[in-house]
């Protein structure tokens, strides 16, 4: 069976080509749901992901019309996207989520229909001042984390980590349904905080590049004893007055967001946290070694900890929208 799966995020349009659940072709794009809210209207992100697909099958070597299923998961259901399908409330899991799942006929975009997975959200009804702390949702994260439980076989109550611009933690059940999450700008802190503020000359405006485990600790510490924003402010201290050179200084402040994170995690109420809960941690390779040490490192989390390889985490939002397709029947 040949599946094409399309994931749509704010800034990036990721095309999956699929010969019986195996990926044999990609392409990617730099559009997204941050082009409709910019411009009004979803002229540009049809274009941007008619042209991914285009692209994907030309080195797939195939048309459309050999493409026999098209699903599509992210910020494309959103209000903002090709079309919006509503959240599912938690708790939700791969069953939930398949009988979730809208047909579409968009001819912008492709002759054929395309099956969206929804997103998930923590709760419903009025949001206030009262609650709004333990109000959640995500688009795109619930079909990676179907993913993962398939792939790593996850069978207990589990939190997996999500980073990135928006990192999410998501929580799961002993029967593997999202019971909610929890989302921080974590990545785009990191990257404003290193290019665009006063640190930038202490960092040469770039990340660390490998882990340093003293001053990853330290900089954790540091943000939950003192916050954050004195946190960042002491990477410069350590570059006017001390030997700790770039990499150490950038170790500091990732420390020090992924600290805030971790803060984030023991005080939420967006999701219900046990210290003994197992991690599934995953990301580009520095962030998952980083995580993974954070965690091991705080007295708090006494839980296992999985990092997730490139291998298992390859293709994440593709495949998982090809199980919650399956357990809809929609593979044959």
């Amino acid at each position: 069976m040949n599946i094409l799966t399309i994931d749509t995020g704010t800034t990036n349009t990721r095309v999956t080509v699929w010969k019986d659940e195996i990926a044999c072709a990609h392409a990617a794009r730099q559009v997204g749901v941050r082009d409709t809210a910019i411009t009004g209207n979803v002229s540009a992100l049809q274009a941007g992901v008619t042209a991914t697909i285009e692209a994907a099958l030309a080195r797939a070597g195939m048309t459309m019309d050999a493409i026999d299923l098209v699903l599509a998961s992210g910020m494309i259901s959103s209000n903002v996207g090709l079309r919006e399908i509503p959240h599912l409330l938690a708790p939700a899991g791969r069953r939930e989520l398949a009988a979730g799942m809208q047909p579409v006929q968009i001819p912008e975009v492709c002759n054929k229909l395309i099956w969206f997975v929804p997103g998930v959200r923590n709760m419903t009804g009025e949001i206030g001042l009262h609650n709004c702390e333990s109000m959640d949702m995500m688009r795109g994260e619930e079909v990676e984390t179907m993913a993962l439980i398939e792939r790593l076989a996850i069978t207990e109550p589990a939190l997996v980590v999500l980073p990135g611009s928006h990192s999410k933690f998501v929580h799961l059940d002993a029967r593997q349904r999202i019971t909610g999450c929890v989302t921080t700008l974590a990545g785009e802190l990191l990257h404003v905080i290193t290019h665009n503020t006063i640190l930038a000359g202490a960092l040469d405006s770039d990340f660390a590049t490998e882990i340093d485990e003293e001053m990853l600790l330290a900089g954790a510490r540091s943000a939950s004893k003192i916050g954050l924003g004195r946190a960042c402010f002491i990477v410069r201290t350590l570059d006017q007055f001390t030997i700790y050179d770039r990499s150490a200084r950038a170790n500091f402040l990732l420390g020090a967001v992924l600290g805030a994170d971790l803060l984030t995690l023991k005080n939420s109420s967006a999701i219900r946290m046990s210290p003994g809960i197992q991690y599934v941690v995953t990301g580009k390779p520095i962030l998952r070694e980083a995580i993974g040490l954070l965690v091991r490192g705080d007295d708090f989390f006494s839980g296992k900890v999985t990092i997730a390889s490139n291998e298992i985490q390859a293709d994440l939002a593709g495949y998982g929208a090809i199980v919650v397709a399956r357990e809809r029947g929609l593979l044959g």
